[in-house]
């Protein structure tokens, strides 16, 4: 719900036979124009996720959800208690940045 003034209140329409999708994954890709994000659900001992929604929004868009999900959030743990994150996550696992080893490259034929 908007405080702004001059905005009018947009009201949705959630079809009855809309499916819903669970998701503990999603990818996120991204291009000048679009931010990608598919949505996933991993379950546990497997490797493969199958992509059940992929949604397309404008850079826009997406900060947008970010400010909305960072204040719903706030709003979640003020009645709910605190959100605490597992030291390592999924996302930690599969989103990490590869970095090289320091120091120069082992030698082949050397153990």
């Amino acid at each position: 719900m908007s405080n702004h003034p001059n905005r009018t209140q947009t009201s949705l329409e959630v079809p009855p036979d809309l499916d819903v999708v669970y998701s503990n994954l999603v990818r996120i890709a991204h291009s000048p124009a679009d931010l990608v994000l598919d949505f996933a659900h991993l379950l546990p001992g497997e490797t493969n996720a199958r992509v059940g929604a992929r949604i397309l929004m404008t850079p826009l868009s997406a900060k947008l959800l970010l400010r909305a999900l960072t204040e719903n959030i706030a709003r979640y743990e003020a009645a709910f208690g605190e959100i605490h994150m597992p030291v390592s996550t999924l996302a930690d696992q599969l989103f990490r940045p590869l970095h090289p080893p320091d120091g120069p490259a082992p030698e082949e034929g050397k153990a």
